[in-house]
């Protein structure tokens, strides 16, 4: 879905300037991305695979819920909004405990130019898998994994999202931090 979004700065900053997001994505504007990885108290993640029918990394196995942040919107109601939207349960913002902020520059093979500051959320997920909603044109599946997959860099590429080794370990070492 289009929808228009700040646009920043390299160093974040905000520009007072909207676009689609299928503008940033085509001249390579800094935009926000809020990421919610859902865990459990047995050491599992929460991983979605993305939709067959999504422009870049259709069919890997990723974050939990993923989104743009729309023009004007708080951070924590865009988490809020996707993790409605994608997996179809409620959370409310005390939910969510912010571990990071990411900036990533990534050219896709199909020319989109992904310049993103991530806003990274861990979030205890309190519902069974057969209680989450699907968002068929975002996610064609969900499924608890041990932690540890984070760590396993042979599932990175050809499994996971390719080239987010770094990233999935900081993921891997907040969430382990918490004490599970």
């Amino acid at each position: 879905m289009d929808e228009f979004i700040d646009i920043l700065t390299s160093k974040g900053e905000f520009t007072g300037e909207t676009a689609l997001k299928s503008e940033a994505h085509k001249h390579g504007w800094f935009h926000q991305t809020v990421h919610v990885w859902f865990y459990t108290v047995t050491k599992k993640i929460l991983l979605q695979k993305r939709a067959s029918v999504k422009k870049v990394f259709p069919n890997h196995w990723d974050v939990s819920v993923a989104g743009h942040i729309s023009a004007g919107e708080r951070v924590e109601k865009a988490a809020i909004r996707e993790v409605k939207e994608e997996i179809g349960i409620d959370i409310e913002e005390s939910d969510l405990q912010k571990i990071g902020f990411r900036k990533d520059e990534i050219v896709h093979p199909n020319g989109i130019l992904d310049n993103e500051f991530k806003h990274i959320y861990v979030c205890k997920l309190n519902k069974s898998i057969n209680q989450l909603i699907m968002q068929p044109e975002e996610i064609d599946d969900l499924q608890l994994f041990d932690l540890s997959i984070l760590k396993d860099t042979t599932k990175h590429g050809s499994f996971m999202v390719p080239n987010m080794n770094r990233y999935y370990d900081f993921i891997y070492e907040k969430i382990y931090s918490l004490g599970l």
